[in-house]
């Protein structure tokens, strides 16, 4: 079975699954005020890859992942622009399935929006209110970190360590509070502002009580695995969790993490890729799958960096699959994969979710596939089938020859008919015409193969 670093026990440990066979997976979504960036993208990717290689195991995966569609920096730019908040929120939403649908990212099982869950939330926070583990003020209402015993589990610091670690900055909003650390879990509406009824006034959620009732409502007590960016843990998943704890409630088994994108947005990303400033830019002046490639190539809990490089590295990783694609087409097709590369790709994939290693076993794989296709050996199909079946599993759709057009496949066809007849003039002049429109043409004892 699968074993991932759980954030909360700081180990590498099995993903125990609450229901056999089936995964409840909770990824915290976008909050849609503006255009998705690269680190966006990451996240999303990476829980892509998991819940493609947990299906391609036989596993039935319920992913929910959420659109926070109220908040602080939606408001902020609606008033900036003198717009009505649902307008950005929508826009920016349809914006993020578009960017979504050029990676290839499925949609999740649920998509549950904030908005859709205030009633919910106001009854939580009644609840922790009546138990005293929330007060209300003058500007909302408070979870009280100090009743929740094991806070700051997530990043493995006491409340106290936490606080030291503040040195003497400024805590906002602390002439409200009981204590610097506690959270809004209700905010009081400004004129003007959108809000909802509550008992302690017209307002809206604060941000960390959306995911905790979802989640909660959606997958139940005790999920499998709650995920996110490495950015989230504190305070966003550690807030989240402690309101849970609050209540007497059972909440994730599992918590995954993925690294930063280094260098994702502003000045240097600017300069590391020319013009590429967001997740936008990337897919419309790169094949988008070259940002699943580069990700598959790094381990999700390290940091990545993004630069005209490894970016363009990925996009010759990915030329390469696809001319292989393409010559083994015919044989792949009719072969078994070979167990035994599938039993080491299982085993690289289990390993936290190492998907460096198994991409290494790919290329591997390929190296070994066209060796033994130069050879006539009988290997080459369960090989060639061995990698399409790993590609498949982490979502890389390899461009063979299903996506050449017909004329192109016709004159291919014609070049080698011409170099069967010993007709060299005409295959010459056939593979020119195909270079001439772009084609990488690569003739071989079994025949001729194309890619752009």
């Amino acid at each position: 079975m699968l074993h991932l670093y759980d954030t909360a026990t700081k180990g590498v440990r099995e993903l125990e699954l609450r229901e056999p066979g089936t995964v409840s997976i909770y990824l915290c979504g976008p909050t849609v005020y503006g255009p998705p960036h690269l680190g966006h993208g990451r996240a999303t990717l990476v829980y892509d890859v998991l819940r493609r290689y947990l299906e391609w195991r036989g596993l039935r995966v319920r992913l929910v992942s959420n659109i926070t569609d109220i908040d602080d920096k939606i408001i902020e730019r609606a008033n900036r622009e003198e717009r009505p908040w649902q307008e950005i929120t929508h826009r920016c939403e349809r914006v993020w399935f578009d960017a979504m649908a050029k990676l290839d990212i499925a949609r999740p099982t649920d998509v549950p929006h904030a908005t859709e869950y205030v009633e919910q939330m106001v009854s939580m926070i009644g609840q922790l209110v009546e138990i005293g583990r929330a007060y209300a003020t003058d500007d909302g209402v408070y979870l009280s970190v100090e009743t929740v015993e094991d806070y700051g589990l997530l990043v493995n610091q006491s409340l106290d360590d936490m606080l030291a670690g503040g040195g003497e900055r400024e805590v906002f909003g602390a002439e409200h509070k009981r204590h610097p650390a506690d959270f809004a879990l209700w905010k009081l509406s400004k004129p003007g502002e959108p809000s909802w009824p509550s008992p302690w006034g017209d307002g809206r959620p604060g941000w960390h009580s959306e995911c905790v009732v979802m989640s909660l409502d959606l997958l139940g007590e005790g999920f499998d695995l709650h995920c996110g960016g490495m950015d989230l843990k504190f305070p966003h998943h550690e807030n989240e969790r402690a309101q849970a704890v609050a209540l007497g409630k059972r909440f994730a088994n599992h918590w995954m993490h993925n690294g930063f994108v280094v260098d994702a947005e502003g000045e240097k990303m600017s300069k590391s890729l020319g013009n590429v400033a967001n997740l936008l830019d990337l897919t419309e002046q790169y094949d988008p799958r070259a940002y699943r490639m580069l990700l598959l190539q790094t381990h999700y809990r390290g940091p990545v960096s993004v630069t005209q490089d490894n970016v363009d590295a990925s996009v010759n990783s990915l030329a390469g699959l696809d001319a292989f694609a393409a010559r083994t087409a015919a044989v792949a097709a009719t072969a078994e994969a070979d167990p035994a590369v599938l039993a080491s790709f299982r085993e690289r994939m289990d390993d936290d979710l190492d998907t460096p290693s198994a991409m290494a076993l790919v290329f591997d794989t390929v190296r070994r596939a066209n060796a033994a296709l130069d050879a006539g050996a009988g290997e080459a199909g369960p090989l060639a089938a061995a990698v399409h079946e790993m590609c498949g599993a982490v979502g890389l759709v390899l461009k063979g020859a299903a996506d050449v057009p017909a004329d192109a496949l016709a004159k291919a066809g014609a070049l080698d008919a011409a170099r069967a007849a010993k007709d060299f003039a005409t295959a010459d002049a056939l593979r020119a015409e195909l270079q001439a429109d772009g084609w990488t043409v690569e003739t071989t004892k079994h025949g001729t193969t194309l890619r752009r």
